[in-house]
């Protein structure tokens, strides 16, 4: 494609060397370089074993980021019939969900001979590839607005093409895609020490808690050892803990302590402001302590203590710990694997499985005496508190990169060039 467009573009935030210098050109995407679409690797083809290392659509989504650095699918389609990376490629997601995740699921394959699904845009650039990858992502809103198709949507690459995009020097490329690279490798880096965390804490909890149809747990503190074995009851008993169902008007809640599944984050990730209310429905007034439970798949996994009085949506559980149970050891007991799967299994519903709450009352809960429950929270919330501050570093480098990049790249008019 001919260049078409002679405008210069200047970013808010450039490197000392480069302030004064020469300003980007204004171009197409292109005009950068071309796209071509992969080749079929789908799901029935794939294999553990299988010949060939492939990258599928859906991957994007969800296993890779900005720079794929391992694969984790084999195809054993005929190579014939396949697509390879020579090494250098960014890779666009052709189909989706959701408009707003296209751009921001673009990934750079510096992989040779991998083979490409039929579902990806595959876009080759004699410029940096990384740069240009990082770009585009800067670029979402821009794709998701050419992203055509209703409930299956599409982005078709010969609309990219015509979206508008800046050309600096390739110094100048090179360093912005250093510097992004490297928050990304920090990231990374934050982010394995946090799975290690939880990996932790899920192995201590393993030993700490009976197995099931045990009632001594492997790993006991010294000066409980021998104390015997720990007592058993329904979660409903009344000496353990009440499902409340104390009901407030639409009207009385506070929009700033109303919790919902929308807003109700994975654990240890925290619970995002309500930005608005519904405009009806039931709803259930909770307590500071409270353990709130999310009643919707896929969200049965979501169980949190509440660090505040306030309001729950229909689609919340709220449990409340009695006097056998102190409220942090309950907690506890409900995020282990156990008592999740145990709520998963017996979910019921087709499009939305719900869980059953009075198959979650029957569930049997081990406990004993207070002051060793005592001993296991201040043990667990230790770990608990590692957990969060090293997911608060994730997320406070992941908001600097957001902000960086819209620093580092200019804004270009929105309309695609004709």
């Amino acid at each position: 494609m001919s260049k078409a467009i002679t405008k210069t573009l200047v970013p808010e935030l450039r490197f000392p060397e480069f302030r004064g210098a020469v300003e980007w050109e204004e171009l197409t995407i292109g005009d950068v370089g071309s796209f071509y679409y992969g080749k079929s690797a789908p799901k029935w083809s794939l294999e553990e074993n299988a010949p060939t290392q492939c990258v599928r659509y859906g991957e994007l989504y969800t296993r890779f980021g900005a720079t794929i650095t391992e694969t984790y699918s084999r195809t054993n389609i005929d190579p014939q019939k396949l697509r390879f990376s020579k090494g250098g490629e960014i890779l666009v997601p052709r189909v989706g969900e959701r408009p707003d995740e296209f751009g921001r699921c673009c990934s750079y394959l510096p992989l040779k001979n991998i083979a490409i699904g039929e579902m990806i845009s595959v876009f080759e650039t004699t410029q940096n590839p990384l740069f240009y990858t990082y770009y585009f992502r800067n670029l979402w809103a821009q794709f998701a607005k050419v992203v055509e198709g209703q409930n299956v949507k599409n982005l078709y690459y010969n609309v990219l093409e015509r979206l508008r995009i800046g050309q600096p020097t390739t110094p100048e490329q090179q360093k912005i895609a250093d510097c992004l690279s490297s928050i990304d490798e920090l990231i990374t880096a934050h982010t394995q020490k946090h799975e290690v965390l939880k990996a932790h804490k899920k192995g201590l909890m393993q030993q700490l808690f009976p197995a099931e149809g045990e009632t001594v747990p492997k790993l006991r503190f010294p000066e409980f050892r021998g104390t015997g074995e720990w007592r058993k009851a329904k979660l409903d008993d009344e000496r353990i803990s009440e499902f409340i169902k104390d009901r407030i008007p639409l009207d009385q809640i506070n929009i700033e302590s109303y919790i919902s599944t929308e807003n109700l984050l994975p654990e240890y990730a925290g619970i995002k402001a309500a930005t608005k209310l519904p405009p009806s429905g039931s709803f259930t007034r909770f307590k500071k302590k409270d353990v709130l439970i999310s009643n919707i798949r896929p969200y049965l996994k979501k169980i949190w203590q509440a660090q505040m009085d306030g309001s729950a949506s229909n689609d919340l559980i709220v449990i409340r710990a009695k006097n056998k149970v102190i409220d942090n050891f309950l907690i506890q007991v409900l995020r282990n694997d156990r008592f999740i799967n145990y709520v998963m299994k017996g979910a019921k519903g087709v499009k939305m499985p719900r869980g059953d709450i009075s198959s979650i009352k029957k569930y049997l809960l081990c406990y004993p005496p207070n002051k060793e429950q005592q001993k296991i929270t201040t043990c667990l919330s230790s770990i608990d508190n590692l957990i969060i501050t090293q997911a608060q570093k994730i997320e406070s480098l992941k908001t600097h990169k957001k902000a960086l990049m819209q620093q580092l790249f200019p804004v270009t008019d929105e309309k695609i060039h004709e």
